[in-house]
C-alpha cells in the first residue's frame, strides 16, 4: 500500500508539473505565433492598401523637447515608433505579389522584391492561393492576402521566414528547458517521496504490527475462555444458554481476530505463499457445489458457467479462501428467490472469474467505492443481521492483489452487483 501511495503521490506531482510547464509553454509560444501572424498581416494591410507596394515615406521629423511641435513628445508616442508605419519597413521587407483575372489567369507578377521566389514560382503560388479561394493563409515561410480589385485578384506574399524561424527556434529550446526542468524535478520528487510519506509509512505500519500482534495476544484469552467454558458446561449442562453465549461469542470474536491477522499478512506480505499449477476450474466447482446447498437453502437459486483446464499459477489454499469469500458474500447478500451465479471464462491471456448476485435494494456506485474497505457496510443491504464483519472483501482484495490479480465491483443493472477478478491463466490451459 506504502509503495502504491508514493508511486501515486510521484505520478501526481510530475503530471501536476507536466502540466503547468505545458500550460505556460504552450500559452507563451501561442502569444509568440499569434504576434508574427499580427505583424505580418500589418504589413500584408498596408501593401494591400497601396496596389502591393509600400507608400513613399519621408524621414520623420528632427527630434525636438517641444510639445506640439513636428518631433516632439506629442509626435514620438505614435507614427515612426510603430514598426509597420516606420521609413525602414520598405528596406526590411520581402514580398512578392501575382494579379490573377476572374478566369484563371495570371496577369502579371511582381517579384522584384524578393531573391528567393522566380516568376514561375511566384505565379504557383499565386494559383494554389486562386484555387483555395482563401482570403488569407501561409504557404510555406510565406503569409499572404488576397483581395479583389477592379476584377482583378491581388494577392501579396510576405516573406516571414525570419520571424517564423525565431518562433521555432525559440519553441525547440523553451521545450527542451522545459524536458530537462520536468526530468530534474522528477527526480527531486523521487527522492523528496520518501522522506515526504516516511510519516505515514511509519504509521501504517505500527498499525499492522499492532493488529497483528494484538490479534496474537488476544488469541491466548479467546483459548482459555472457550476451554473453561467447555469445562462449565460439562458441570453445568449444555443447554445452559449462558454458556452457549460466551462461547458463541467466542468463536465469533476468535473468528474476526483470526480474519484480522489474515488481512494484516496479506497486505504485509509476511505471509508465506506456494506457488502452484491450480486448476482453478475444478477448485471454483468444488467451492461453488458447498455452497449451492447453503443457497437452496435460503430459498436462493446458484447457477455455474465454469470452463473446463482454466489454470493460474498461485497458492491452493488463499485461492480457495478468496473464492470463499466471494461465494459467501455473493450467498449473503442475495435476497430470498434472488439469483447467483458463477462464471469462470479463459479470455486471451487471462482466467476471468465472475461472480453475480442480486440485491435486495439498488447499490449506488458511491457505495461500490467502498466494498473493498475495511469494515464497510452500506446502510441498507449490506447491514449485519447478514452476519460478517465488513473485512472478508478486503481480504479477498489483499489475495487477489498477492497473486497479481486485479478484482472490480461493477453494476450492469439495477439490484445486481458483480465482482471481476482476473488472473494471469497458465498457458496451455484451454
Amino acid at each position: 500500500m506504502i509503495k502504491k501511495l508514493r508511486t501515486r503521490f510521484i505520478l501526481t506531482a510530475i503530471l501536476s508539473v507536466f502540466i503547468v510547464l505545458t500550460v505556460l509553454i504552450g500559452g507563451i509560444n501561442l502569444f509568440n505565433y499569434r504576434k508574427v501572424v499580427s505583424d505580418s498581416d500589418g504589413v500584408l494591410a498596408l501593401l494591400m492598401d497601396n496596389g502591393g507596394s509600400f507608400p513613399e515615406m519621408g524621414m520623420p521629423p528632427a527630434p525636438s523637447d517641444n510639445p506640439g511641435v513636428p518631433g516632439g513628445p506629442d509626435d514620438r508616442q505614435g507614427g515612426w515608433t510603430d514598426r509597420i508605419n516606420s521609413p525602414e519597413i520598405a528596406y526590411e521587407s520581402r514580398y512578392f505579389t501575382v494579379e490573377i483575372t476572374a478566369d484563371g489567369t495570371v496577369s502579371s507578377s511582381n517579384t522584384g522584391r524578393i531573391a528567393a521566389v522566380g516568376k514561375d514560382t511566384a505565379e504557383e503560388y499565386g494559383m494554389q492561393v486562386f484555387r483555395s479561394g482563401k482570403a488569407s493563409g501561409f504557404i510555406g515561410d510565406y503569409r499572404y492576402c488576397a483581395k479583389d480589385i477592379d476584377g482583378v485578384r491581388l494577392i501579396v506574399f510576405y516573406d516571414c521566414g525570419r520571424s517564423l524561424s525565431n518562433f521555432r527556434s525559440f519553441l525547440l529550446i523553451s521545450v527542451i528547458i522545459s524536458f530537462i526542468g520536468l526530468v530534474l524535478v522528477s527526480i527531486i520528487i523521487f527522492f523528496a517521496s520518501g522522506k515526504i510519506i516516511k510519516p505515514v509509512a511509519e504509521s501504517y505500519e505500527k498499525q499492522k504490527r499492532f493488529i497483528t500482534d494484538a490479534g496474537h495476544e488476544i488469541k491466548t484469552p479467546l483459548a482459555i475462555i472457550n476451554a473453561d467454558s467447555d469445562v462449565l458446561s460439562m458441570d453445568m449442562g449444555e443447554d445452559n444458554e449462558w454458556i452457549s453465549d460466551i462461547k458463541k461469542q467466542t468463536s465469533r470474536l476468535t473468528e474476526l481476530t483470526n480474519d484480522l491477522i489474515l488481512l494484516s499478512k496479506m497486505e504485509e506480505g509476511s505471509s508465506v505463499l506456494v506457488m502452484e499449477d491450480i486448476d482453478l476450474s475444478s477448485l471454483i466447482a468444488d467451492q461453488a457445489e458447498s455452497f449451492k446447498a447453503v443457497a437452496v437453502t435460503g430459498g436462493k437459486r446458484f447457477d455455474t458457467a465454469i470452463s473446463d483446464n482454466v489454470r493460474i499459477k498461485g497458492d491452493k489454499k488463499t485461492v480457495e479462501e478468496f473464492v470463499s469469500i466471494l461465494f459467501d458474500n455473493a450467498v449473503k447478500y442475495c435476497p430470498e428467490e434472488g439469483k447467483v451465479k458463477a462464471k469462470l471464462s479463459r479470455t486471451g491471456k487471462y482466467a476471468v472469474f465472475e461472480v453475480t448476485n442480486d440485491t435486495k435494494e439498488d447499490i449506488s456506485s458511491e457505495e461500490m467505492k467502498h466494498f473493498f474497505d475495511r469494515f464497510y457496510r452500506a446502510d441498507r443491504s449490506r447491514n449485519s443481521e447478514t452476519g460478517g464483519y465488513g473485512i472478508g472483501l478486503s481480504i479477498a482484495k489483499a489475495i487477489a492483489e498477492s497473486h497479481g490479480a486485479k478484482i472490480t465491483v461493477t453494476k450492469k443493472q439495477s439490484c445486481t452487483v458483480t465482482f471481476t477478478t482476473s488472473f494471469a491463466a497458465v498457458q496451455g490451459g484451454d
